[in-house]
């Protein structure tokens, strides 16, 4: 049984995740918390394997109770701490790189299916890391804005016209990529190139890390949010091929898991 622990300071969002889950055979929510502080105490009292956490609560809010969670399990010394899935409402994505940074492993907007719910706390408790696709959209808008942003009060000209129109490709390019590569697989494909690196910020960091041509059009797709299922249909490839360029791609870019590469890949895409 995978033991589940459910944090949100609203009492009708923790029955239906409740429902939601315990209508499958092999989930067991084990506890519910209405506040960060209640989390902290319940995660060291019951030993979940996954928590599903808000953001936003009263008192000690979702980041800093998973900050604290992690924290006391590295510090007890125990073999595998909970995951952590967080549970947020759509335009409070800013809170991701807090979230990750607190040692979370999976980021869900509640809009979300209560399938993907399911699938995730699945994923989180088979060691995986997940962030979900709505979630890598709205992030990928939110870096875009704030790039405009940044480039219209750099001079305050038509510079943030022009940022803006910079950044708004940049799933774009992504998609462009991938699209360009299922009409192709050349013997070049998984050989570095002198200028496969591409003229964007991101294609040169993705050369400058060593990734192959395909490793950079798997990590491309990877940072829209896209499953191993959905690069293969797209590359024209079998998912244990896909899971293999990732697994390399995680080890050139030196990050544990994907959501860390989405973010590598944000981070860099200028």
């Amino acid at each position: 049984m995978i033991r589940v622990l459910v944090v949100d300071d609203q009492e009708l969002v923790r029955s239906g995740f409740r429902i939601i889950l315990e209508s499958e055979p092999d989930i067991e929510v084990v506890g519910e918390a209405a506040d960060g502080a209640a989390a902290v105490a319940l995660a060291r009292r019951l030993s979940p394997d996954v928590i599903c956490m808000d953001v936003e609560m009263p008192g000690l809010d979702g980041i800093e109770a998973s900050r604290s969670i992690m924290s006391a399990a590295a510090g007890a010394g125990e073999g595998t701490a909970p995951a952590i899935l967080v549970l947020t409402t759509f335009g409070h994505e800013r809170y991701l790189f807090d979230a990750l940074a607190a040692g979370v492993s999976g980021f869900l907007l509640k809009s979300s299916r209560a399938e993907q719910l399911i699938e995730a706390v699945r994923a989180l408790a088979d060691g995986q890391a997940l962030l979900g696709p709505d979630v890598t959209r709205a992030v990928i808008a939110r870096v875009s804005e704030d790039r405009a942003e940044r480039s219209g009060g750099a001079d305050g000209s038509d510079a943030g016209r022009e940022g803006s129109a910079a950044a708004e490709p940049v799933t774009g390019s992504a998609r462009a990529g991938a699209e360009d590569a299922q009409g192709t697989d050349t013997a070049g494909t998984d050989a570095p190139g002198a200028d496969a690196g591409g003229g964007d910020p991101l294609g040169r960091a993705m050369a400058a890390a060593g990734l192959t041509e395909r490793e950079r059009e798997v990590l491309r797709l990877v940072a829209e949010g896209r499953s191993n299922g959905e690069i293969a249909a797209a590359l024209f490839l079998g998912e244990a091929t896909v899971k293999t360029h990732v697994s390399n791609t995680l080890q050139k870019l030196g990050v544990r898991d994907r959501i860390q590469a989405v973010v590598w890949a944000h981070t860099r895409e200028g």
